[in-house]
Parts: C-alpha cells; structure tokens; sequence
C-alpha cells in the first residue's frame, strides 16, 4: 500500500493529490495493457466471438500477440510512456 497503517478513507484522497502520477501509471497500464490479448478485456473477446460467428477469419490467441500486440501495440505504449511518463 502506498500508505501503510492508514485507513483507506484517508488515504485515497492522499494518493489522489500528493502521489497523482501513480494512478495515471496505473490507468494507462489497464486501459493500454488489456488491449495485448483477446481476453485482456471484454469488448476484445466480444469483437473476436461476434467476428467468429459471422465467419471472418481471426487470429489465434497467440498470432493475435505476435502478429499485433508485438508489433504495433507495444512500439505504441513506449512512446506513450516516454511522453507521459
């Protein structure tokens, strides 16, 4: 914990204003980091059973990482760092 022996009603408040960068870390890695798999986030594995079942062809689960992930979400993410963070 970011504050240890607090209440969390006392300390949420505090990492909000004095530790802010830490929770924009967090949030980026959830949002950005769940787009590297299928099952990273629900609208992922909804689009892919939804593409399935009207017969588009889809990558599996680990060509989705190597054909995708590897090569254009993961370059993204690092520039996104090295600007935001």
């Amino acid at each position: 914990s970011f504050y240890s022996g607090m209440a969390e009603s006392s300390s949420v408040p505090l990492l909000m204003t004095e530790k802010a960068i830490y929770l924009q870390a967090i949030s980026t890695g959830a949002v950005f980091f769940g787009a590297c798999s299928y099952i990273g986030n629900a609208p992922n594995f909804m689009v892919r059973s939804i593409a399935t079942e009207a017969g588009t062809e889809m990558p599996s689960f680990f060509g989705y990482i190597l054909k995708y992930s590897l090569v254009f979400l993961i370059p993204t993410f690092i520039i996104v760092s090295l600007i935001f963070f």
